[in-house]
């Protein structure tokens, strides 16, 4: 029996009716969400231009709703997205689009806009949203002086440079003659709730001034087609955990394979995996006997009622301490040097004392007398995933992730501290254990869809993991593209991670070159940036032969002298000056073929 057309009473003719039946049971619910924005806003503009009066009078705009959003992690895409469901929810025509790939030259016909962007590094914009910050930014910037807008920033708190994208952005916007229709909110990583309600007041009040499309429905879970994401974890069993570094390193990194067998969670190379942490049990003991409370204490938290221990070690940061803890604990244990180092003035005092502390170290310098415990776990961060980038492909490993683990570890020997999830997955980890996970995407760090071009990937310490992903992807597809790394570490005898491997795909001419720079083998120290420079005319040659460069590693070392060697490279080799050198740069950058994974 074949179902009636929804669209019988409708103005299509009955081709037209069946053709658009076919497309809607082709179409995916985000897909059908946007294809309703879409054509919502294109018979707009078809109205304005044959000067017919729209269909419905409440449809006082001829724009949809533009919702850019620019993200590092993720975040500000799943974000935007978010916000656009919500919008086709309440019958608004409304887009999101990566910044990366908003054409410029559509700048100054926004008339609608939200902004959701994060902020990285020492206050960078994320990789996807520089070329349209830089030109937001410079001279080329048009006039808008009939948009509205409005702007939502993510960040983390614990940094100098918290949400300054967002903040730049804002006050462009409103230089450039546009109407902040809500103000900016600034978001620490406990971003859902107050996100929240921004979205919720922030549509309501753009909603008289958008398009009107028929409302529908929009499912509020989210999209992920295993059902398994950042709100419900994979519990992923452990399948082996392997040192990579050797005796007498002054590191330990591991490998870890997980399971996913049965999850349905699919990945790419170049994806991360997230992992829910757990915060060390004899770090949440110390911390509740400084403090002097009852671990069995019951507290509500989020509508559940759980003892003290279980909170702080499930679902609160307790490592990490931020300039709101210091405030807050400060003023709770009457201690007038952490409320000093709070005001503006000591920013830079305030970051020297947090380096090497976290927040047991703070509680047992500063005891808080007769603190209560919901008061204490009040001023904690909920603890937030970590995201590691996958060092397999599946292609080669199917149903398994495989991670490099860095431990980060610090203190005197009778205080060791530790980072939160290296900590568990390097040293606490068991065969019999479950790491909840789930796949996050990373679309701007792709190989190339042409399995012919050249990659060159520049990769320190961890930062290797991805690569390994890659030249498994390559060399399982039959890839017959050239690849060349660039690796360094500390020392060679010690610290060459995946050694074996890369000699392997060496002797099998999957991997064209290798050049590695291992820092603490000679007197003078030499890093990734420096081999780079030493083979900088093949390094220029292989780029104008179509070669896609990659990057992954630290945000704040690595990635600038990554970048500032490529800029000499280009310079040197290709006879540019160094503002065209840099424009080069920016141009691999918008065209995909310079991407970076930085932390």
């Amino acid at each position: 029996m074949t179902a009636e057309s929804p669209f019988r009473a409708s103005p299509l003719g009955p081709e037209a009716a069946r053709k658009l039946d076919e497309l809607i049971g082709l179409l995916s619910v985000d897909e059908a969400l946007w294809t309703s924005g879409y054509l919502a806003g294109f018979a707009a503009r078809v109205g304005q231009a044959a000067g017919s009066a729209p269909s419905r009078p409440e449809a006082v705009a001829t724009e949809p709703l533009v919702i850019l959003y620019g993200s590092q992690t993720g975040h500000s895409a799943d974000l935007a997205r978010h916000i656009e469901r919500r919008a086709i929810g309440r019958g608004l025509a409304a887009r999101a689009i990566d910044m990366a790939a908003y054409p410029l030259q559509e700048v100054k016909t926004l008339r609608h806009l939200l902004l959701v962007v994060s902020t990285y590094g020492e206050g960078e914009p994320p990789d996807s949203a520089r070329g349209f910050h830089e030109f937001l930014m410079g001279r080329r910037a048009p006039r808008l002086s009939g948009a509205e807008f409005a702007v939502l920033g993510l960040g983390d708190s614990s940094f100098r440079h918290f949400c300054k994208t967002a903040r730049e952005f804002d006050a462009r916007l409103e230089e450039l003659g546009a109407h902040r229709l809500m103000p900016r909110l600034d978001c620490d990583v406990d971003y859902e709730d107050p996100a929240d309600v921004w979205i919720e007041a922030t549509l309501a009040a753009i909603a008289p001034h958008l398009t009107k499309v028929p409302v529908v429905s929009v499912a509020a879970s989210s999209p992920s087609s295993s059902g398994y994401d950042e709100a419900n974890p994979f519990p992923a069993s452990v399948l082996d955990t392997i040192p990579l570094t050797g005796r007498g390193s002054d590191k330990v990194v591991r490998h870890i394979e997980l399971s996913l067998e049965g999850s349905g969670l699919a990945y790419q190379p170049g994806d991360a995996l997230g992992v829910q942490s757990r915060n060390d049990p004899a770090l949440v003991t110390e911390l509740i006997e400084s403090l002097r409370l009852d671990r069995d204490t019951i507290i509500s938290d989020g509508g559940r009622q759980e003892k003290l221990a279980a909170i702080l070690e499930s679902s609160r940061e307790i490592t990490l301490a931020t300039s709101r803890f210091v405030e807050l604990y400060g003023e709770a244990a009457k201690s007038r040097k952490l409320k000093t180092l709070t005001r503006p003035d000591k920013r830079d005092e305030l970051d020297a004392y947090l380096k090497d502390r976290q927040i047991a170290d703070i509680v047992r310098e500063s005891p808080a007398k007769g603190i209560e415990p919901h008061a204490f776990v009040a001023m904690l961060r909920k603890l937030r995933p970590r995201l590691y980038s996958l060092a397999s492909s599946p292609l080669v490993f199917p149903d398994e992730a495989h991670l490099t683990v860095g431990l980060v570890a610090f203190g005197p020997p009778e205080r060791p501290r530790r980072g939160v999830t290296s900590g568990w997955l390097a040293e606490r980890l068991g065969p019999e254990d479950t790491v909840p996970v789930f796949v996050a995407a990373n679309e701007h760090f792709r190989l190339p869809t042409d399995s012919s071009r050249p990659i060159l990937m520049i990769g320190a310490g961890t930062g290797v993991a991805p690569f390994r992903a890659f030249m498994q992807q390559r060399e399982a597809t039959g890839a017959n593209g050239r690849n060349w790394l660039f690796f360094g570490d500390r020392r060679f005898r010690t610290d060459f991670l995946y050694q074996t491997e890369w000699q392997r795909l060496v002797k099998t001419g999957l991997l064209s070159r290798m050049d590695v720079a291992f820092s603490r083998d000679q007197a003078e120290k030499v890093y990734v940036q420096h081999r780079l420079l030493e083979q900088g005319r093949d390094v220029f040659a292989w780029i104008e032969d179509g070669g896609h460069v990659y990057v992954c590693g630290d945000a704040s070392t690595l990635a600038p002298a990554v970048e500032a060697a490529l800029i000499r490279i280009v310079s040197d080799h290709g006879g540019f000056g160094s503002e065209q050198a840099a424009d080069y740069l920016k141009r691999l950058q918008r065209e995909g073929r310079y991407q970076r994974d930085v932390y």
